[in-house]
């Protein structure tokens, strides 16, 4: 093992197992770290993997679908079913980790990056009836993140920026989240 150890390789072992750690939470869906970390190796998210390197703010939806895909394929290929819901848990903690809670929170391209969604989200948003919209978030929180299909996940992501402020990154919404707790 004579690799420099640099902090992107740092940054991306933490994100990694963040990642893995979270998205492994639901009982349909269990994996090892090391499992998750292939995963997203594989996709692409490694230590080479940089801010400069993340699509531009109107073009996140896609490259995110592009993702979810690419995620689930190689899940599959490791004898795992991740459905949309899993798969964006995975690349969003790995996302959040390395690069909102990394300094690059200022950049518009990590301010339009997906939030990871969970129950315990959902349940807050739903409770604190934010923007009004308590039956759409219970009825998110019903569907199980875990078992979101594409469409489903989009929305959530989509009510998200609904209720936020014009410009306000997406990461903002987990003023609500209450798993520090």
């Amino acid at each position: 093992m004579n690799r420099v150890y640099t902090i992107e390789e740092h940054q991306h072992r933490l994100a990694a197992w963040d990642a893995a750690t979270a998205a492994r939470a639901s009982k349909l869906c269990r994996f090892t770290v090391q499992a998750g970390m292939e995963i997203l190796e594989q996709c692409k998210f490694d230590a080479h993997f940089l801010v400069s390197d993340l699509p531009h703010p109107s073009e996140i939806d896609e490259a995110h679908k592009r993702w979810r895909r690419a995620v689930i394929r190689e899940a599959q290929k490791q004898g795992l079913e991740f459905s949309h819901g899993v798969a964006a848990k995975l690349i969003n903690c790995y996302l959040k980790a390395r690069f909102v809670c990394g300094g690059y929170h200022e950049d518009e391209r990590v301010q339009c990056l997906h939030p990871p969604i969970d129950a315990l989200l959902l349940k807050a948003l739903a409770r604190q009836n934010v923007g009004g919209l308590k039956r759409q978030w219970n009825r998110f929180e019903q569907q199980r993140w875990s078992k979101y299909d594409s469409e489903v996940y989009q929305s959530v992501i989509d009510l998200i920026r609904q209720v936020l402020q014009p410009n306000e990154p997406l990461w903002k919404i987990e003023r609500y989240w209450e798993g520090h707790r």
